[in-house]
């Protein structure tokens, strides 16, 4: 999706830089999630059984509005519709918000800022966003 607007354009490359890292975050922290729910409760056994947790257990439903953000940013960027330059904004916004850690917030920025003390490539990951997002 290209336009006639250098700012669009540009900034429609920056939400195509912020998926990519945050596809990438989101795999290290399924990954990273993965090992704590084993030591819990012991080996998943396939990739198979993994999605159906992924999908479907408590342990991993802090990571689906990720997912589901993700999604919508590809929706966005394979619209046949034109978009426009504040819809691509509020996505980035989105992204801000979304991708927040806090030892007190909702379980979403709990969960992420107990991920980011543990795993020093999801802290590199989450400074690399911070960096991407800022206005």
């Amino acid at each position: 999706m290209t336009s006639t607007d250098p700012l669009l354009n540009s900034t429609l490359q920056r939400l195509r830089d912020v998926r990519q890292t945050l596809l990438r975050l989101h795999k290290a922290l399924l990954d990273s999630e993965r090992v704590e729910y084993e030591q819990f409760h012991g080996r998943i056994k396939s990739n198979n059984e993994f999605f159906r947790l992924v999908i479907g257990d408590e342990w991993f439903s802090w990571l689906r509005p990720i997912s589901q953000f993700i999604v919508q940013i590809d929706e966005f960027l394979a619209s046949k519709e034109p978009v426009t330059l504040n819809e691509a904004n509020q996505l980035l916004e989105e992204a801000r918000v979304l991708i927040q850690p806090c030892s007190e917030g909702t379980l979403l920025e709990k969960q992420y800022y107990r991920a980011i003390q543990r795993d020093p490539d999801i802290a590199f990951m989450s400074a690399e966003m911070t960096k991407m997002l800022a206005h």
